[in-house]
C-alpha cells in the first residue's frame, strides 16, 4: 500500500481592497479547493493555507477613495472573504491574513536573514513624486500607457493587457490615479533590492527540473523572465502602511507587499501549526523532500512563483531548522490559470464589469457556481463567462443529465423498493450491468490521474461522460418498464444503477461537495464525506483576528468504490439541483456596469 504523501496547497492572496468575483474563484481558489479535496478523499496529508493581502497599494487607494484607514478596510473585506469562502466551500485549513505578528516577526525575520547573507543591496531609486501631495506615489497610484505594448490604462507596477511587470517612471503619460491634474516629477529614494541574478543558475536548474510535469504557458513565461536578465528588484517602498523594515534610520518606509505577501504561504503553515498545538508540525511539508507545494495562482503572478518566491527560499536555507541541513523545499508544482472574462470582455471593478461572488453565491446554488466555474476553467487559455452558457451547463448538464439520474432512481427506489436499495444476487447480474459497474469502478483511476495532474476540467468532463454513460444505460434497462413483467430484472438494473451513483458521488464530490454531501445521506450512510469550514478567532498578544478553517476530525470521505449493499435503508430523497428560469440571463446581464451599492464599513 503506497504511503499517504504530504501535500501543500499555497493558494494565491487576494488583496482585501474589494469583493471576491468569479475571476478569483476561476483563477486559483475552486482550483485549490478541488485538488485539495480530492487528496483528502485519497488519504493524502493536506494543508491548504492563504489569506488577505492586508498591506500594499490597493488597500492604501480605496481607504484614500473612503477617507478612512487602511486597517479598516481591510479588516471589512478579510471578514466578508472567510464568509464567502465560507459559502462557496473553499475548505482552507487555515484563512488568515499579513497583518497578524506572526507574519511580521517571520516577514522581518526573511529581510534579516537574506541581509545577513549579503542578498540585499542598497541602490537609489527614481521614483514618481507628486508635487500636489508632498510624498512618493506608490506604484499603484499612478497610471498610464504601457511601454511595451502601449495598453493605455498600465498600472505602474504591472500591465493587465500585457502581463510584464513595468517601471512606473517608464510609463507614457503617467499620471496620479487619484488626482489626474497632479504635476508628476522623477525624485531619488533610497531603498533595499533583492538581487535575484545571485540565483539565476540554481533558478534554471530549478525550471528545468520541472518544465516535464508544468503547465506550458508557466514554463514558457518563467523561462522568458530569467532569459531577460535577472535584476534586483526594490523590497522596500515609500509608503505608511505594511510591514516596517527592522533597522533603525528607516521607520519612513515598509517592506514591498510582494516581497512579503508569497511569505504567507510560509507564515500561515507555522501559525497554523501553532494554532492546533503541534508548532512544529509544519515541518512535514517544508523540510520533507518528499512533500509537494502546489502554488494556486493566477497568470499575472507567475514570476512571482515561479522565481521570486523560490529565490527568497533559497536565501534563508536553515533560518528555522537549527542543526539540520535539509533546505526549504520550493513549490512542486505552480499551476497558473489564464484570466475568466466576462461575457467577452476583461474584468474590471473602475466599470463594475464583475459578477461578484457574495451576490451570484445569495441568488444560485454553490455546486452550481462551482459546476459552470470548473467547466470553463481558463486552464491553457483565457476563458469566458457567459451567463447563457451558464443557464444551459446548469439546467443541461448538471440538473439534466446528473441531478436528474440520481433523484429519479433514488426515487424510484425508495417508493418501489420499500425504501431500500433493491435486494438482489449479484451472480445474476447481467454483462451489460457488470460493464457499467467496471466503467464506474475504472474511472477512479483515470479520473484520479487526471486530478493528480492539475486536468481539472477534463477530470470534471470525464465524471460528467460517465454521467451520460449511466444515463444511456438506464435508458436501455428501461426498470420502470420492466418492473411490471420482471422485477427481479428490474432490481438488478436499480441496484447497479445505484452502485454506479454512488461511485459518482464521489468521482464528483471535489467538484461539488454540497450535493456529494446530501446523496450521501439520501443513499442511506452517516457521517460527512468531509470537514467542515468554520470562522474562528485568535488572539494574539496585541488583538485577536477571524480566520478560515477546516476541521476534518469527522470526515470519513474516501477516493474508493462503492461499498452500497443490497437491502441498505435510503432516506427519502428530494432534488439535488435547482432548474434555472431564461430570465436570469438578460436579468443578471443588465447588472454588468452599472454602478454596485459600495458596501459601508463600520468604524
Amino acid at each position: 500500500m503506497t504511503e499517504p504523501k504530504y501535500i501543500h496547497v499555497s493558494v494565491a492572496w487576494p488583496y482585501a481592497n474589494g469583493d471576491l468575483h468569479v475571476g478569483h474563484l476561476a483563477g486559483a481558489y475552486l482550483t485549490a479547493d478541488i485538488f485539495a479535496r480530492y487528496h483528502r478523499l485519497k488519504g493524502n496529508h493536506v494543508l491548504m493555507v492563504s489569506g488577505s493581502d492586508s498591506h500594499g497599494t490597493p488597500i492604501s487607494v480605496e481607504a484614500d477613495k473612503r477617507g478612512i484607514p487602511a486597517r479598516q478596510v481591510f479588516e471589512h473585506y478579510h471578514e466578508r472573504f472567510l464568509l464567502t469562502q465560507q459559502k462557496v466551500g473553499i475548505s482552507y485549513d487555515l484563512f488568515t491574513h499579513t497583518d497578524t505578528e506572526n507574519h511580521h516577526r517571520i516577514a522581518q525575520d526573511f529581510f534579516l536573514h537574506l541581509l545577513e547573507k549579503g542578498y540585499l543591496y542598497k541602490e537609489t531609486q527614481k521614483l514618481m513624486y507628486s508635487e500636489q501631495e508632498k510624498r512618493f506615489l506608490p506604484d499603484r497610484y499612478v497610471e498610464g500607457e504601457c511601454y511595451i505594448c502601449h495598453y493605455a490604462n498600465a498600472r505602474g507596477d504591472q500591465c493587465d493587457n500585457c502581463g510584464n511587470l513595468l517601471d512606473a517612471t517608464l510609463l507614457i503619460n503617467p499620471r496620479n490615479k487619484a488626482h489626474p491634474d497632479d504635476k508628476l516629477i522623477i525624485r531619488e529614494s533610497e531603498h533595499f533590492f533583492l538581487d535575484l541574478g545571485r540565483w539565476e543558475p540554481e533558478l534554471l536548474a530549478y525550471l528545468a527540473k520541472h518544465e516535464s510535469h508544468w503547465r506550458t504557458n508557466v514554463v514558457r513565461f518563467s523561462r522568458n523572465f530569467v532569459a531577460d536578465g535577472l535584476h534586483g528588484r526594490p523590497i522596500t517602498r515609500d509608503i505608511d502602511w505594511g510591514i516596517n523594515v527592522p533597522l533603525e534610520g528607516w521607520e519612513d518606509k515598509k517592506l514591498y507587499v510582494w516581497f512579503e505577501a508569497v511569505m504567507g504561504y510560509f507564515t500561515a503553515s507555522i501559525e497554523w501549526a501553532k494554532n492546533i498545538g503541534k508548532p512544529d508540525e509544519w515541518k512535514k511539508w517544508w523540510y520533507n523532500p518528499q512533500a509537494e507545494i502546489y502554488n494556486f495562482i493566477g497568470k499575472d503572478n507567475i514570476p512571482f512563483h515561479t522565481i521570486i518566491w523560490q529565490a527568497e527560499l533559497l536565501g534563508v536555507n536553515g533560518i528555522y531548522n537549527e542543526g539540520d541541513d535539509t533546505p526549504l523545499q520550493l513549490p512542486y508544482d505552480v499551476p497558473a490559470n489564464e484570466f475568466m472574462n466576462i461575457e467577452g470582455d476583461k474584468f474590471s471593478k473602475s466599470r463594475n464589469w464583475a459578477i461578484w461572488l457574495p451576490d451570484i453565491l445569495d441568488r444560485y446554488q454553490p455546486d452550481a457556481v462551482r459546476y459552470y466555474t470548473a467547466a470553463t476553467f481558463p486552464e491553457t487559455s483565457d476563458t469566458d463567462f457567459n451567463w447563457e452558457n451558464f443557464l444551459n451547463r446548469v439546467n443541461g448538464e448538471l440538473l439534466a443529465a446528473w441531478g436528474n439520474l440520481a433523484n429519479r432512481m433514488l426515487s424510484f427506489s425508495y417508493k418501489r423498493f420499500e425504501g431500500k436499495v433493491p435486494t438482489v444476487d449479484l451472480n445474476d447480474l447481467t454483462a451489460e450491468d457488470k460493464a457499467i459497474l467496471e466503467k464506474a469502478e475504472a474511472a477512479f483511476e483515470q479520473i484520479g490521474g487526471l486530478l493528480d495532474a492539475v486536468k481539472l476540467r477534463d477530470a470534471l468532463a470525464a465524471g460528467m461522460a460517465l454521467v451520460r454513460d449511466s444515463n444511456a444505460y438506464l435508458d436501455r434497462r428501461a426498470p420502470w418498464k420492466t418492473i411490471k413483467e420482471d422485477a427481479a430484472d428490474a432490481a438488478r438494473s436499480v441496484y447497479t444503477v445505484l452502485r454506479v451513483i454512488d461511485n459518482l458521488k464521489v468521482l464528483l464530490a471535489p467538484f461539488l461537495p454540497f450535493t456529494s454531501q446530501k446523496l450521501h445521506e439520501f443513499l442511506g450512510y452517516d457521517g460527512q464525506l468531509f470537514g467542515e469550514q468554520k470562522i474562528v478567532e485568535y488572539q494574539e498578544s496585541t488583538r485577536g483576528h477571524k480566520a478560515l478553517v477546516y476541521d476534518g476530525s469527522k470526515a470519513i470521505g474516501k477516493w474508493a468504490k462503492s461499498n452500497l449493499q443490497p437491502g441498505q435503508s435510503l432516506r427519502e430523497p428530494a432534488p439535488l439541483i435547482v432548474k434555472l428560469e431564461p430570465e436570469i440571463v438578460e436579468k443578471e446581464r443588465a447588472f454588468l456596469g452599472q454602478p454596485r451599492d459600495e458596501q459601508p464599513i463600520v468604524v
